[in-house]
């Protein structure tokens, strides 16, 4: 609020809800140009990402301290805390003090701090020549994660997303206290990622003619050429990003199915005794696609050559492999495929999808590494190190929970952005359930079917992106965003049953968030639905029974 010209900010509107605050209580410590700040050992990145986002757009260098002491603001580790945990103290004469366990929860400390300072401080810079001191309010906040994995799953392959984009959407999940981004680099519709060994994979495989627009049913068709690709550099600045803000990149590439794109670069890569491979360009539409990829040695070595280039960019702990929407009727009929059932003994195609899958499992795991994939992995049985991404619903997370594995829940009803934010008719793409900002803020990512034991296994949550009706960044923000703060908060934050949660106080303290989503310049979508003269350009696309944009 205003105080005599001076900005004074309050901790009732943080975004997610921490665990607990005592405060606010009279008084205020003010930061000012002379303010300076001491950075304990180990918290020199922090300290660095508070200078660079906060300096100029505040008027705020924050000098560093040589001693802890008088120090406006203080960065401290303290191993007394959980990992992700911290505490903020802002008390009478003795600045505002961050501790983290960790410096990832040194971080979201410094995120919760940002948003104390209020919207100015999301900006890149000053809108005005004050205020020239900037008041926090005496309060005590501790707070801590309910899980350690808290996701975005961002598809870029349907529609390509720059890099600068991609960096943009990092600090996006930093504001909100995510700390995974899970990159879907491969699909039908495109190859993003540069692979050495096989440079097709981009020349050819990274563009397609043209992009069916709308829905999977629509008629209609954009005939402009798309694609895109990261270079190895491109993908090691993301990966680097991401870390400095304490965000893990887990990179995925799709098989047995989903690969048509890779098939049209390398046909040998397809079944090519029941089909002909060579015909097959990068998929132009949406659905579900019949190619798959051959179980030959010849494949299984073609992508352990990708693999193996991609464990070199990302450090990342799991790497997955998609795994889904693999039909099975190219194996059926494939004297090679059939073949290869015999001789490993196996009961059918869905073993046979196993026996591809623990395959990769091992492969990663002799590597130090562990294999995600979508729940339809469980198909046919489940290698034994293997973790699962329940989309369909929770089945798939609860069967795979009660088999002793982990389990990231992200189900489709749920938590799939890119469905339809509300059953009227201003939406751009009406597709999908319809999931409001109260639906995604009631989502309980731990089913109730799994006992206390069990639900160790979900190792936390993610939403998804997929992106066949999002043409741009504009359309991407529309779709994920204000439901992206509502998913933060149940991923972050200790929350009630879902009946039980508070959805008015949620809405009230997003009155602020928007305020900081502005600043940031995120095209959401409007409380109550967007009116024509609210649109933004290039944000609202056209519903699939309208024209195609003018190409």
């Amino acid at each position: 609020m205003e105080t005599d010209g001076l900005l004074e900010a309050k901790v009732t509107n943080l975004i997610p809800a921490p665990v607990a605050v005592d405060g606010p209580h009279p008084g205020t410590e003010w930061l000012d140009e002379a303010s300076v700040l001491y950075a304990g050992t180990g918290t020199e990145s922090t300290a660095r990402w508070l200078r660079a986002t906060l300096g100029s757009v505040l008027g705020l260098p924050l000098a560093p301290a040589a001693e802890a002491d008088g120090a406006a603001v203080r960065l401290l580790l303290d191993d007394t805390l959980a990992a992700e945990a911290y505490r903020i103290s802002v008390a009478d004469g003795r600045g505002v003090e961050l501790r983290g366990g960790t410096e990832a929860g040194l971080f979201w400390a410094a995120q919760t701090l940002r948003q104390l300072l209020g919207p100015e401080a999301f900006r890149s810079a000053p809108v005005s020549a004050g205020p020239t001191r900037w008041g926090i309010a005496h309060q005590v906040i501790d707070d801590a994660p309910r899980f350690g994995w808290r996701g975005l799953m961002l598809d870029v392959a349907r529609h390509f997303m720059p890099k600068n984009d991609v960096l943009r959407y990092l600090d996006l999940l930093a504001a909100h206290k995510l700390n995974v981004f899970h990159f879907h680099l491969t699909d039908d519709q495109g190859w993003r990622i540069e692979i050495k060994r096989h440079p097709r994979l981009t020349e050819v495989g990274s563009w397609r003619p043209r992009s069916k627009w709308g829905h999977r049913a629509s008629e209609l068709w954009n005939d402009t050429p798309h694609g895109g690709f990261y270079t190895q550099d491109d993908i090691r600045e993301i990966v680097a990003y991401a870390a400095a803000r304490h965000i893990t990149v887990v990179p995925e590439i799709e098989i047995p199915g989903h690969s048509q794109a890779a098939i049209a670069a390398y046909p040998e890569l397809g079944n090519t005794d029941v089909v002909d491979t060579t015909s097959l360009g990068v998929w132009d539409t949406w659905g579900v696609n019949p190619n798959i990829l051959a179980p030959t040695d010849h494949v299984l070595r073609f992508y352990e050559e990708v693999f193996e280039e991609v464990l070199d960019l990302f450090p990342s702990r799991f790497v997955h492999i998609g795994g889904d929407e693999a039909p099975k009727d190219q194996w059926k009929k494939s004297p090679t495929a059939q073949a290869r059932i015999e001789e490993l003994g196996l009961a059918g195609e869905d073993e046979l999808q196993s026996w591809f899958v623990g395959h990769f499992d091992s492969w990663l795991a002799d590597r130090g590494r562990r294999l995600i994939g979508w729940d339809e992995i469980l198909e046919g049985g489940l290698a034994p190190g293997a973790a699962v991404s329940s989309w369909r619903g929770y089945a798939g997370g609860i069967a795979a929970a009660k088999a002793g594995h982990d389990v990231v829940m992200c189900p489709e009803q749920q938590v799939y952005l890119d469905h339809r934010q509300h059953g009227g008719p201003d939406e751009p793409m009406p597709i999908g359930y319809v999931r409001t900002l109260e639906d995604v803020y009631r989502f309980e990512p731990v089913p109730p079917e799994l006992s206390a034991e069990e639900a160790r296994h979900v190792l936390g949550t993610q939403a998804n992106v997929w992106t066949e009706v999002m043409e741009n960044r504009g359309r991407v923000d529309y779709q994920v965003f204000p439901r992206l703060a509502a998913f933060a908060e149940v991923a972050w934050s200790a929350l009630p049953a879902p009946a039980a949660r508070d959805f008015a106080a949620f809405e009230s303290r997003m009155t602020a968030h928007y305020g900081r989503l502005d600043a940031l310049g995120v095209d959401y979508r409007p409380p109550g639905g967007p009116q024509p003269h609210q649109r933004r350009p290039g944000v609202i696309g056209r519903p699939i029974e309208g024209s195609p944009p003018n190409v």
